[in-house]
């Protein structure tokens, strides 16, 4: 099967990248299953504390879900909810982990593309990228769990734009909307989300982790999630972190946090 994930760690950041380059990183079902791969074993690593998707290369972060897949695993209903249950395992893997994720994108961001983007905390793009949902030229159902992650990322007349034209959606206009966090113009855009990545990896990871938790629950999550949001900044607020902050702040220095 075409396509894999390249995965570094390095510096307290994952850097994935959706390398597919003959199918504009189109996902395969191998990729979608790497995806979560990585978010399992990312949940029981401690060096972690944001990480980034991106595309190989500069046309695409993703032409979508690799349809060469949809002959043999999409092919009849039954198949397609099938293939519906892979994506959603790993865009839900990846919303759900426990630190901050940010996906940068050049060019096309397409389909399911855009719904991995969706299911990143923050969203960087170049300002020649675009959006698009192309289903209803595919005559393609798609999957609620997907359409409301990207109606929470790009607000519900965004998600009617995309679902009901199939046109592209172009990263100034994602950015007005706020679907896109930052934005700049192609040279500048891996620079940008570099220092974006750095001065997130430099923060309290507890304290991240319990603003996210509480962020997800304020969104309209469980019940459960809110007390998991509750005893993750009881946590932080118990923490050693804590008291490194304020040392640091009353020192005038540069905090040195170590998650604990």
């Amino acid at each position: 099967m075409a396509g894999s994930i390249a995965i570094t760690v390095e510096g307290g950041i994952a850097r994935l990248a959706l390398t597919n380059p003959e199918r504009r990183n189109a996902i395969s079902s191998t990729m979608w299953r790497a995806l979560s791969a990585f978010a399992q074993e990312a949940g029981r690593r401690t060096d972690i504390r944001v990480a980034v998707l991106r595309g190989a290369g500069d046309l695409a972060f993703s032409g979508g879900a690799d349809i060469s897949d949809f002959d043999s695993a999409r092919s009849d209903a039954s198949g397609a909810q099938s293939y519906d249950d892979l994506v959603e395992q790993a865009c839900s893997a990846i919303e759900g982990l426990a630190f901050p994720t940010v996906a940068v994108i050049r060019g096309a961001c397409v389909g399911a593309g855009a719904a991995l983007a969706a299911s990143c905390d923050m969203r960087i793009a170049a300002d020649d990228a675009f959006f698009a949902i192309p289903a209803a030229r595919l005559g393609l159902g798609y999957d609620p769990r997907g359409l409301g992650r990207v109606l929470r990322a790009f607000g519900s007349q965004g998600a009617r734009q995309l679902f009901f034209t199939a046109d592209r959606l172009p990263a100034e206009r994602a950015y007005m909307t706020g679907a896109v966090d930052l934005i700049a113009p192609a040279a500048e855009v891996d620079a940008l989300a570099e220092r974006t990545l750095h001065r997130i990896a430099e923060n309290a990871p507890l304290t991240l982790k319990a603003a996210k938790l509480a962020i997800r629950a304020a969104e309209g999550g469980s019940q459960s999630l809110t007390g998991e949001a509750k005893r993750a900044t009881a946590l932080a607020n118990a923490s050693s972190d804590y008291r490194e902050g304020r040392l640091a702040f009353s020192e005038k220095r540069a905090p040195r946090f170590s998650g604990s």
